[in-house]
């Protein structure tokens, strides 16, 4: 269930299905916690179970996995770059594979104009029309 602020909020992640199996499964926790991070409200509520243990809870709705080839990416970061107020967009850039220090990455990413570095995935959220807008075509990553 979700309030009456985030209930027309849709989430997703779209990722390049050509990376080996465990850089696609960082590729897919690095744009979650970046989401997390922008949207703290997707979790994070503390749900009590049954015999009184508390848990924090992953995520308040779905967040489907999605493929994209590295051209569609590129067009769907393009497409995303007039995003409705509140809308959040997390890039994962091919070269931040190779920068294990985030000050390095972030004077990397400076330097850089986005729109022509290939991407190994992004993560979106914002309002569920412009969500499905940028991801309805897409297929779930299997």
């Amino acid at each position: 269930m979700t309030d009456a602020g985030t209930q027309a909020l849709r989430v997703a992640i779209v990722i390049d299905p050509d990376q080996p199996l465990g850089l696609l499964a960082n590729t897919v926790a690095v744009l979650a916690a970046g989401l997390g991070a922008a949207m703290p409200a997707l979790g994070g509520r503390t749900l009590v179970d049954s015999t009184g243990r508390a848990y924090l809870n992953s995520a308040d709705r779905p967040i489907p996995v999605l493929q994209a080839s590295a051209g569609t990416l590129a067009t769907l970061l393009g497409k995303a770059a007039a995003a409705p107020e509140g809308a959040v967009l997390v890039p994962f850039p091919q070269f931040a594979r190779t920068i294990h220090d985030f000050a390095a990455y972030a004077d990397a990413f400076s330097v850089r104009d986005l729109g022509s570095e290939p991407l190994l995935g992004m993560g979106i959220a914002g309002p569920d029309k412009w969500v499905r807008s940028l991801t309805g075509a897409l297929k779930l990553l299997r």
